[in-house]
């Protein structure tokens, strides 16, 4: 079965990998067709497994003696990547502002973050929760590291749990 892997926290805060590094020990692994999207931990590769915690777990083990750190990944399916993208609840000017995903390994903390909705300057940001235990968000450019929810997904309890990416890059992930 075909897979995306999103790697938090790469290629940020002093955690370097190479691409080509990545694929390799993926590839060692067992995995195959693993290929990279971008520089940022994007991966999409095939397993024998049909099972994305199996994959998770493999993959942040291999994360961790291949390259030293303590590694969390999301694991979904391309085709629950290709409803999450299908289903984001926005027509967005990408000039003017940055449509996210927040990907949560459980739910919870997507859950968590959702309920700020309600407190969140609707013309600054907003969010709502989608399929796969996702939080679309999207924010004015700029205002993304100072937003409410930018605040609060930074906190450490959802270091573990989550990771965000931009609409953008799960279209080139799709491609």
């Amino acid at each position: 079965m075909e897979f995306v892997v999103l790697l938090r926290g790469i290629n940020v805060g002093g955690i370097r990998i190479r691409m080509a590094d990545l694929r390799t020990a993926l590839g060692g692994a067992g995995y195959t067709d693993v290929r990279t999207v971008l520089a940022s931990g994007n991966v999409r590769l095939t397993a024998t497994t049909t099972d994305p915690a199996v994959v998770r777990a493999d993959v942040e083990g291999v994360l961790r003696s291949s390259f030293g750190y303590d590694a969390w990944v999301v694991v979904v399916t391309v085709g629950q990547l290709t409803e999450v993208v299908e289903n984001y609840p926005w027509q967005t000017d990408e000039s003017v502002r940055h449509p996210y995903v927040v990907f949560s390994t459980d739910g919870a903390s997507t859950a968590e973050l959702a309920t700020l909705g309600s407190s969140l300057d609707a013309s600054v940001e907003r969010c709502a929760l989608g399929p796969h235990h996702v939080l679309y968000w999207e924010v004015i450019k700029g205002d993304t590291l100072g937003s409410v929810l930018g605040k609060a997904s930074s906190r450490p309890s959802y270091k573990s749990t989550t990771t965000t990416r931009n609409l953008r890059t799960l279209r080139k992930i799709l491609a």
